[in-house]
């Protein structure tokens, strides 16, 4: 163990209260040996959300990922089990399979035509008749961990821990199925790249709306910013305000309507933003330790195209200024005049969660 990671690690104090905290150091977002910590603990030990249920509905659909550097693939078997696999031929480690999703009735790996099924074991190795001491019954793509939740195909990469609804826990499952998300139907996807650690996005989404009436003053025309509430669970929090439409930004007013608007993060990369009839989740991946890409998959109850458009255009609106304000927070973390700063009691709850959680990850992981 890196005796000067562990440094990094214990400059934070998990068990200060949150009226005498601070944020995470501003080390755990430009140090490139946290976010290998992170791939290892934080992001290999957690559930993970790397697909929508309805692209695995029927028997033969796929779908890829890579999650923390690993490629995978989820697939619905010809009995219908739906079972996830390290998408690595075992072979010479090429991708088995590499469209983002589709259909198939069997993966045959384009390198050198090794076959399996949709149940992972091997059946083919092209001009393998002479191999001696080779027993092909035994060779399988490595399973990994799968569920579905609600909307959602979700995967953990390391064994044992949690199951999926240890991990929610009842608290939270109830409260998304409050949701009624079945009456919502998936729309479009969008990407977008951030030149900040995926930390900083997920601090600038649990600060309790404390950026809203300065950075979108358009969402906060709708928001009743004295009244928002903050929630915190095992490993998630709720953000909500009531929807008010006085002296609303026209725009934004049309397309989040209803009487509350509820902001979901599960630990430690997933939120779900939800308005009467409409929804958007966001998944933050690292790709370096000063680049992350936030996936926004937008959901509706209306095949109102027009008004779905619209909508998706103030989320856009709303990630522009979050991406603005996101690099420059990463800018001012690699200063060497930044260490960390202090937490609103009234609004940052949430943030103060994330990295007791974060904390807690990286000291297990460094005792192994």
């Amino acid at each position: 163990m890196d005796p000067s990671l562990r440094k990094l690690i214990d400059a934070y104090d998990p068990n200060v209260p949150l009226a005498e905290a601070s944020t995470a150091p501003a080390s755990w977002y430009v140090d490139p040996r946290i976010l290998e910590l992170e791939r290892q603990t934080v992001f290999a030990r957690s559930w993970q959300v790397v697909g929508r249920a309805e692209q695995v509905q029927s028997a033969g659909q796929y779908l890829t990922w890579d999650l923390a550097g690993e490629p995978l693939v989820v697939v619905r078997g010809h009995d219908n089990v739906l079972r996830g696999f390290f998408n690595v031929c075992r072979h010479h480690a090429a991708a088995v399979v590499t469209p983002s999703c589709g259909e198939a009735t069997l993966f045959r790996c384009p390198y050198h035509g090794w076959t399996y099924s949709l149940e992972g074991t091997l059946k083919g190795t092209p001009d393998f008749s002479d191999v001696r001491n080779f027993d092909s019954a035994s060779i399988q793509l490595p399973p990994v961990e799968t569920a579905i939740w609600e909307s959602w195909v979700l995967i953990k990469l390391e064994s044992g821990g949690p199951s999926l609804a240890e991990f929610l826990t009842d608290d939270l499952i109830q409260r998304i199925r409050s949701l009624e998300l079945r009456n919502l139907h998936w729309f479009e996807r969008r990407t977008y790249q951030l030149n900040c650690n995926w930390k900083v996005f997920v601090d600038n989404y649990l600060d309790g709306g404390y950026h809203v009436p300065h950075l979108h003053k358009a969402l906060n025309s709708v928001l009743d910013y004295a009244e928002y509430t903050i929630e915190t669970g095992g490993r998630f929090c709720l953000q909500s305000s009531r929807v008010v439409s006085g002296n609303a930004d026209p725009q934004t007013s049309a397309v989040r309507t209803g009487d509350r608007a509820f902001y979901y993060w599960i630990y430690p990369n997933f939120m779900i933003n939800w308005y009467a009839g409409v929804m958007d989740t966001n998944l933050v991946i690292p790709r370096d330790v000063n680049r992350t890409e936030v996936t926004f998959d937008f959901y509706f109850s209306s095949a109102d195209r027009a008004r779905n458009l619209a909508s998706v255009g103030v989320a856009e609106r709303i990630q522009n200024e979050d991406t603005a304000i996101c690099e420059s927070v990463q800018r001012g973390l690699a200063s060497r005049s930044y260490q960390a700063g202090r937490l609103s009691v009234r609004r940052e709850a949430g943030e103060h969660l994330f990295h007791r959680l974060l904390h807690s990850d990286f000291s297990r992981g460094l005792r192994g």
